[in-house]
């Protein structure tokens, strides 16, 4: 597999910082996602490595390992795990024979008596005569899925594209942002009959223009005229699911606050329980009065 530069993918510089990584990433998951170039064929090859770079680049342990071993990282890990256990061996009693005449820069990694080469060198490059070779769980993975609210009005499925592998992924009703859910074994494959990593998937959820959501409540601020507020009458107002009619009592005040039971978001992981929706009620002081409307208000003012 070629060496990818994390760095580059995210077009960030190796001293960025964490907050530097997240925005890069956000914003280049944003434009390049697959499902907003359907005409590009590279589209989720790019997201792909989009991913991996966040992935690694935004956990400190895996990116001190990517910056210390390059290309190698993954497997400097395996090699400070075989160096442990060679230790390990050491102190009960086995050794190390001659250092001459091996492929390995003139260190032997068999055992004294010659037989079995490290877990390491074994799992990477094999070894003749050896009998055993290391098994590594396989590395999890993170993806983000960017939404917006109407999205996850409902339970739907989506096919999302991670590591070149097509997941059909059922999203809940309800969920929020920056919420996180875990599908077992689809992270990266596990060596040498190791089971494999996890595919662990953030929820990015966009602010809506109209609605503010606190759990699974919204609210909404919405304009009334003046004469409605006075004398009174009906009204229409916008949901996330359709329209709904209101009756405004005669006399209403500006901040006026009303309730809508279960118009709200539903709850997530709690079939057919949504939270409420409340409204609060900006009344609209008409301007450019014409002289017979200037007159009427001077009326009322004197009454």
């Amino acid at each position: 597999m070629a060496f990818i530069d994390y760095y580059k993918v995210l077009g960030v510089e190796k001293n960025a910082s964490e907050e530097d990584i997240k925005k890069a990433y956000r914003k280049l998951a944003r434009k390049n996602h697959p499902d907003l170039n359907p005409d590009n064929p590279e589209a989720n090859k790019l997201f792909q490595q989009l991913n991996e770079a966040n992935e690694v680049l935004s956990d400190p342990e895996k990116r001190k390992k990517y910056d210390k071993y390059g290309e190698n990282w993954q497997h400097g890990e395996a090699y400070e795990q075989a160096q442990q256990q060679a230790g390990q061996r050491r102190s009960s009693g086995g050794g190390y024979g001659s250092t001459a005449g091996n492929d390995y820069g003139g260190f032997d990694f068999s055992g004294g008596d010659g037989g079995d080469f490290s877990d390491f060198f074994q799992s990477m490059f094999g070894g003749a005569g050896g009998r055993r070779q290391a098994a590594y769980r396989g590395q999890d993975l993170n993806a983000e899925l960017h939404l917006n609210m109407r999205d996850v009005l409902e339970s739907q499925k989506q096919t999302l594209t991670v590591n070149g592998k097509n997941i059909r992924l059922t999203i809940p009703a309800g969920i929020e942002n920056g919420q996180t859910i875990k599908i077992a074994g689809h992270g990266g494959p596990g060596a040498n009959g190791a089971p494999a990593g996890d595919l662990y998937i953030t929820f990015s959820i966009a602010d809506d223009p109209d609605f503010k959501r606190v759990g699974a409540d919204l609210y909404r601020t919405i304009d009334i005229n003046l004469y409605k507020a006075v004398l009174g009458g009906e009204i229409t107002a916008d949901t996330l699911t359709g329209k709904v009619k209101l009756k405004v009592a005669a006399g209403t005040q500006n901040g006026t606050k009303v309730k809508l039971k279960g118009k709200g978001m539903p709850v997530y992981k709690k079939d057919g329980v949504y939270g409420d929706l409340y409204l609060t009620y900006n009344i609209k002081i008409p301007t450019n009065l014409t002289d017979q409307q200037r007159k009427l208000f001077e009326e009322l003012s004197q009454s």
